[in-house]
């Protein structure tokens, strides 16, 4: 095979829209998963929690070990795990074997995430460097957003157990690729046992932050188990703090948090997470469960927000070397932010069409800000250090849609058992935690005889209710973003330059 310039930029998109679209395209498989396995409900929530739990929380530890090792091995290893703990997860005949090699998809998933910026940084300068990080924005976003689309589908041509069978060829096919066409690059200074120490506690604070947040809704953010468990976070934290000052080469290089520009791109990253791709979350619960569309036509209704944040990110590539990185991360976080505000014309009644302006100005938000977070993230480090860099700014991605979720599904919820005391006094038990879904149809199964259209309705209305405030409080996140990295992003701080010992051919 003779070595194009471009085989790392497609094997590096390739596995990074798989391991993303796993966050999402698992959701609409569930009701076929339940019925098929017999699985409750903590069996069924652990399918999305096992892997975003091991994918959030060794993201950073492999991009550091990539340094390390290579970092088209660490890539290549995680692209066979991927595929392996997929092949497992569709041949799986328990909820509790599904859940553990969810588990394991996520560890693959995380060594490729943590390592695709680092490849990308490693092989390519310049104008093609700018490129790169549109094209993998580009990727980043339009796996998210169809997810619903490609599980939808591939559940209806096929079945569920085909959301997992397909990664298997298509890893297969680029780990070839990978090992034939990728050159490999690596830390020339890195040597030594890793940081094990680091390790374990590094991978233990985050663990507990990641199942705190996915708890804290339901057990109480108040309670002693979630308290609990955001204290042994903040211990372990601290401790791998204490344990990285001594390291001579640590896991995790703590000066990188004296250059403003690594906050301005990871609080970027993060405030994204928590403000845009959260609310697909949300805007999913609104088409598939409010309005009652199917899993496939929801993606085809969110595809306009895919294709304008494909755009966005090919146009934002290519004036990174014309506008500063900092004024392209604000352009897009506020944009996205006015496309959250836009789509407060919610009402009940409303069709999804009443999304598709604001959906449109999301996507053009998203698309502009991934490859611009990820070209500042990388261009502040030297690239000897660009898989600690690519890990920072994959957990910070990850950890902000866990805070989103979270966070905007209880002020959700909040709002919807407010709404429904105030309309329905007697609500029956449980109808909040459905509505707080967009769940119409379960409200209405829930009523006593005679008050199913009076019990619709205001779960309906208290829904809308809802989406409204989450729509205004993410609005109010992503332009907080947007004056973030207007102050912390500087271009003195990118203009590292790559030494030629770090790549090899």
């Amino acid at each position: 095979m003779r070595v194009h310039k471009w085989w790392t930029l497609l094997a590096v998109s390739i596995g990074t829209f798989m391991l993303l679209l796993d966050v999402t395209v698992v959701n609409v498989a569930l009701p076929r998963i339940q019925g098929d396995l017999r699985a409750g409900f903590d069996e069924l929530r652990w399918v999305i929690d096992a892997y975003a739990l091991t994918l959030a929380a060794t993201l950073l530890i492999f991009g550091s070990l990539a340094d390390r090792f290579g970092r088209r091995r660490v890539f290549g290893v995680g692209l066979l795990g991927f595929a392996a703990a997929s092949l497992a997860c569709g041949l799986a005949w328990d909820p509790l074997v599904l859940d553990v090699f969810r588990g394991v998809q996520g560890l693959g998933g995380a060594a490729m995430l943590a390592t695709s910026l680092a490849l990308i940084a490693a092989t390519y300068e310049g104008r093609d460097r700018n490129t790169a990080f549109a094209v993998w924005g580009a990727t980043t976003a339009a796996a998210v957003a169809l997810g619903p689309l490609v599980g939808g589908a591939l559940i209806e041509a096929l079945s569920w157990e085909w959301v997992f069978f397909v990664n298997v060829p298509i890893g297969l096919a680029t780990a070839v690729l990978v090992a034939r066409a990728v050159p490999e690059s690596r830390d020339p200074s890195a040597s030594g046992r890793p940081d094990i120490p680091g390790l374990v506690t590094l991978a233990g604070s985050m663990s507990l932050l990641v199942v705190a947040l996915f708890r804290g809704g339901e057990e109480g953010w108040g309670s002693t188990l979630i308290v609990g468990l955001l204290g042994g976070a903040v211990g372990l934290l601290v401790a791998f703090v204490a344990i990285e000052h001594r390291r001579t080469q640590p896991l995790l290089d703590l000066a990188l948090f004296r250059i403003p520009s690594t906050w301005g791109a990871s609080l970027g990253i993060l405030l994204t997470g928590v403000s845009v791709f959260a609310m697909l979350t949300f805007l999913v619960f609104y088409i598939q469960n409010a309005l009652g569309y199917a899993a496939l036509a929801t993606g085809l209704r969110l595809f306009p927000l895919t294709i304008a944040s494909f755009f966005a990110a090919a146009i934002a590539g290519r004036l990174a070397d014309r506008v500063p990185l900092r004024l392209l991360i604000a352009f897009g976080l506020a944009v996205s932010g006015a496309g959250l505000l836009l789509s407060r014309q919610v009402e009940v009644g409303s069709d999804w069409t009443a999304l598709l302006a604001g959906g449109i100005l999301i996507g053009i938000g998203a698309g502009a800000v991934n490859p611009s977070v990820a070209a500042a993230a990388l261009g502040a480090v030297p690239v000897a250090k660009s898989g600690m860099a690519s890990g920072l700014n994959g957990t910070f991605r990850i950890l902000g849609v866990a805070v989103g979720v979270a966070a905007l599904g209880t002020i959700l919820q909040s709002e919807v058992s407010d709404s429904l005391a105030a309309s329905l006094p007697r609500a029956p038990e449980g109808l909040s935690e459905a509505v707080a879904t967009g769940n119409v149809a379960a409200a209405r199964a829930a009523a006593p005889p005679g008050l199913e259209s009076q019990v619709a309705a205001a779960a309906e209305s208290a829904f809308v209710a809802g989406l409204d405030t989450v729509f205004l409080v993410a609005a109010l996140v992503a332009f907080t973003g947007a004056l973030l990295s207007l102050v912390l992003v500087r271009a003195r701080d990118l203009t590292t330059v790559e030494p030629e010992a770090v790549r090899a051919t």
